[in-house]
Order: C-alpha cells, then structure tokens, then sequence
C-alpha cells in the first residue's frame, strides 16, 4: 500500500517556481545569474496599500474569524470591479475571496467538473492549470495554437476537439505564458460557440488591467452576457497591484457555484487573511495612479524585450497585447550547436542557457509542447537588457 495518496503523487511541482529557485539558489552560491523565470512584479505594493494594511494589523476586528466568503465591503468592492473592468453586473453574494488566483482556479474546477468530465484548454496554458483540472478527476483537452496564430485559438479549433465528454472551457485573456489578447470579435466567436454548446467557462482575468497599445481585454461574459450563468471569472491583485505575496484572489460567478465553492472553502481555509483582505479593499477602491505607472514601465520593457529577442537568428516572438510575458518561439534554435551542446528541446536549451549565459527562462515543456521559451519583463529595466543581450552573444 502507497504511503501517499496517488492523487496527490501525481501532482508535478510548479515549473515556473521550480526554474526561479533553481536560479535564486545558483545566485547563492555566488553565481551572476539574471532570472525571467518569475511571474512577480519588481516594484513594491502601492504605498496606500501597505499603510491600509498598517492600520488593519492594528484594529482588533482584523484579529478574528471574519466570514469565510471575504469580508462584506470587499465583496462589494469585487462586484464594483467585476462591472467596470468586466461589463457584467453581479451581487456581492456572488463573490468568494480566495487565497490568491490558484485557490480561486482549484475550487472553480472542484464546484463544476466530475470524474470522466473534459475541460478544453488553450494550449499553451499556465503550469497551474492541468494539476488542478487533474485533481478534479476530469481529463483536460490540450487545443494548441502557435506562433503562427498569435498563440490564440479558433471556435473551429474548440469545436474539433469537443466531445459529448466536455464539460467546460477554459478562457484566459490576457494569458500566461504567452501575452495574448483576444479581440473583442474573437471573445465574442468563442463565448457565443460555448454558449451553444451548453459549457461551463472558467475565465482567468487575473492580466485583464495589465493591455498595451490601446488593446482592452474584454471579458467574455460582456461579450456574450447569455453566459454569465454558466462562467466563473477568476482574479485577483497580486499582478495588476504588486501583490503577490499578499495571497489575495477571488471567484465570481452563477449563485449556485459560488455557494458550493462556499462551502469547500469554509471547510478547506475559512476566511482569508483580513489584514490582506484590507490591502485588496484599497487597491481596488484607492488611487489608481502607482498601477498606471507599473503598466507603463512594463509597456516599455515590452516593447525592449521583443525588440532585442528578435534580434536572435532562430527566435520569433510574436508582440503581446497583455500581461508581462513574451512567449519566444525557438525551435529555430534546437538542432544547432551552442557552446559544445546541441539541444533537441526547449528543457534542453534552458539548461544550456542557465550554465553559459546565467539567464534563466522557462521553457515550453511546462505549459504544452516544446520549442519555446517564457521571458518574465516584470524585472528591471538593466538586468532585462543585460540578459538578453548574453542570449545574443551565446546565440551569435
């Protein structure tokens, strides 16, 4: 008999925190190591943040039980965001406050998906994703887009890989790994395809503020409000606001879902952090003007990254519309000698990367096929460059 449960053995560790330690642990021991493994923002919280917080760590009420779902004023304050960034009405009953974006994912696919069930899964996807669909007992459906396609899919794409087995589709835009942001015609396409198809949608919108170049990623629940029955939306402030390591997300959806993933929670955490629960209130219903500031140094890191990515022989990187990723297409490099090594995979040229240019990415393997690499900009202005530019040199 196993000592551990076979269901949890078969959880893979998160391969983007795995690269970042790896690489924290060779800057340790001394080594002059430049990560764009991490999806972390390099700027602190918002000033106005951490003196709410300040305040809530200071006021008895925070030093209790609160409700399990969040606290009301957040609750309301979700639904407020949920309206203007979104375009969808809901009540603050239809909000749960979760410990950051993954708890949120993990309790949307435990509230709807069954043993035997089919989740349709843009491909590339988060490296989160597959290990919570998994644990649900329900089999993800990989719909692939490359390079070639701006790593965006198609309702024909969706349509080819349905079964009477699929249950749900999940959406994300702005995504992660890749940056993309499907255009409101495209939301629309796809919403309206789920719709008559009867699916579930989780759509992770924890990117939706972080667009460039004038681009707005549009919810699909907007685009298509006949699905708002049948869509839990999955956010969260760690990227838009700095706060990662506040562990503060949330779900939003139907009533019924809401109050099943409720009653998971009540049983798995109860009530988040209230002090962080407090930080989120004023993220979300403070200034504005340290998040403007963040999204457009993260513009002109873009703009930086693609520009001297480009500059590889072997390497395309389609321009991203949203979050804070450039998603390289590298299968020009494979095959090809680099400092004594000819690397057959994208796990292979990460390695190689690491060890004679001491710049870390993660590669493909860990959200879909190989042949590509994830760059983080959210790093400063200089290591971003100086990275890249020993790429070029180890590549030239």
């Amino acid at each position: 008999m196993s000592r551990i449960s076979q269901r949890i053995a078969a959880i893979n560790e998160s391969a983007t925190l795995k690269v970042d330690a790896k690489a924290k642990a060779l800057k340790a021991q001394g080594r002059d190591v430049i990560s764009y493994a991490a999806g972390e923002p390099d700027f602190p919280t918002p000033a106005n943040v951490v003196e709410a917080a300040s305040r809530a760590v200071l006021d008895p009420a925070s030093h209790r039980y609160t409700p399990a779902v969040g606290l009301p004023d957040l609750r309301e304050a979700i639904a407020a965001k949920t309206l203007r960034d979104s375009g969808t009405q809901v009540d603050a009953s239809q909000v749960v406050v979760t410990n950051g974006g993954k708890q949120a994912v993990y309790q949307a696919f435990q509230v709807i998906l069954d043993p035997g069930d089919e989740v349709l899964v843009p491909t590339p996807y988060w490296t989160t994703y597959p290990e919570a669909i998994a644990l649900t007992g329900a089999s993800q459906v990989d719909v692939f887009a490359g390079a070639d396609q701006g790593y965006k899919v198609t309702v024909e794409q969706l349509e080819a890989a349905r079964t009477p087995k699929t249950k749900a589709l999940l959406f994300v835009s702005p995504s992660n790994p890749t940056g993309a942001v499907y255009s409101p015609d495209e939301v629309r396409a796809i919403g309206e395809w789920a719709e008559r198809c009867g699916l579930w949608v989780v759509s992770d919108e924890i990117y939706q503020n972080l667009t460039y170049d004038g681009v707005r990623a549009v919810s699909i629940t907007e685009a298509v409000p006949a699905l708002a029955d049948r869509t839990i939306l999955v956010n969260g402030v760690a990227k838009t606001y700095a706060m990662t390591g506040w562990r503060l997300g949330w779900m939003v959806g139907p009533k019924d879902a809401i109050a099943a993933a409720a009653n998971l929670q009540s049983h798995l955490t109860s009530n988040v952090n209230n002090v962080a629960q407090k930080a989120a209130l004023e993220a979300l219903t403070g200034p504005q003007d340290a998040v403007e500031e963040m999204r457009v140094a993260f513009d002109r890191r873009r703009r930086l990254a693609v520009s001297e990515l480009s500059r590889i022989d072997g390497v395309t990187v389609p321009t991203p519309e949203g979050a804070f990723y450039v998603y390289a297409d590298v299968q020009g490099l494979l095959g090809r000698e680099w400092a004594g090594s000819t690397p057959t995979s994208s796990l292979e040229l990460a390695d190689l990367m690491l060890e004679h240019a001491e710049v870390a990415a993660v590669p493909g393997e860990a959200f879909g096929p190989s042949g590509y690499l994830r760059f983080s900009y959210a790093l400063g202005d200089a290591p971003l460059l100086e990275g890249i530019q020993r790429l070029q040199r180890l590549f030239a």
